[in-house]
């Protein structure tokens, strides 16, 4: 199928047929289609695939007619994919933070631009399309699972892979932490069986800083969902978190914060997702 769509755009260079915008827009677009359906690249391929396919769905959404605002958050959401996915291709300098019993694991980095990473690796017993369904199609929902969430709102939705969202942390145990409120521009694209959710902070007219609220900063964020080898009903699950709670608190206390945070959300997720099982299968539940 690929050799017969460029033969199609190689038509699209003879005089007579430069003017057709239909047919230069569906061209483009079975092309971009085709190279989706490509396996996905091993780890050490990540971000030149990335990059080459971020490039081409940025042209594919400049056809397509969209604004210039929305391509500003195309590019600002493909931006945080590719930093992130360049952050965990690299398997070197790694610290662990925290192992948990069931054998999660928190590990995190310090990077010179960026500061420091935290990374959660864990083993999640549920397919990944019912992952994905949950953190994106379900993304609004996450206050009703997620205790350290207060309010996920979607203020924009540009296409099918980039959003901007509104999100409100609540406190942490003794008010240590207070609420946060972030906004988030979000990426979501799909490599063969493997899923990248990325994301970065932004600004959006609809939600200007709150008063009595301090608005955290966040980015580049990641989580992978991928297949695990020995058994693709399981999912090999990665979440690259960089975040700036902003406010005066000690680093320590953040590390500790941060690193917490991650353990308990595997575990609201995992919970959420029996739940949703069960539901499926009720009354047997």
């Amino acid at each position: 199928m690929l050799p017969a769509t460029f033969k199609l755009c190689a038509g699209i260079s003879y005089r007579h047929m430069r003017n057709m915008a239909g047919l230069r827009k569906n061209a483009i677009v079975a092309i971009y289609h085709e190279l989706s359906k490509m396996e996905s690249p091993g780890p050490s391929n990540w971000v030149n695939q990335v990059r080459r396919n971020s490039l081409l769905s940025s042209r594919i959404k400049e056809e397509l007619g969209y604004s210039k605002e929305e391509m500003s958050y195309v590019k600002q959401g493909e931006n945080a994919l590719q930093k992130a996915i360049s952050i965990l291709s690299e398997q070197d300098s790694w610290i662990v933070e925290t192992i948990a019993a069931n054998g999660d694991k928190v590990l995190s980095k310090v990077l010179p631009d960026i500061g420091k990473v935290f990374k959660l690796e864990v083993m999640l017993d549920q397919h990944p399309d019912n992952i994905y369904k949950e953190l994106v199609g379900n993304m609004e929902q996450m206050g009703e699972w997620n205790p350290n969430v207060k309010q996920v709102k979607i203020l924009q939705k540009i296409g099918q892979d980039t959003m901007v969202t509104h999100e409100v942390s609540t406190e942490t145990p003794g008010n240590v932490v207070g609420p946060r409120d972030f906004v988030s521009v979000r990426c979501n694209k799909r490599r063969g069986s493997t899923c990248f959710l990325a994301g970065m902070s932004t600004k959006h007219p609809k939600m200007p800083e709150q008063k009595g609220v301090v608005r955290g900063e966040n980015g580049p964020t990641c989580i992978v969902i991928k297949p695990c080898a020995e058994d693709p009903s399981k999912t090999n699950f990665t979440w690259l978190l960089s975040i700036d709670l902003k406010g005066w608190i000690p680093k320590t206390i953040i590390n500790k914060v941060l690193s917490q945070t991650q353990v308990d959300f595997a575990n609201h997720l995992r919970q959420r997702l029996a739940n949703d099982v069960c539901m499926d299968m009720a009354p047997a539940c």
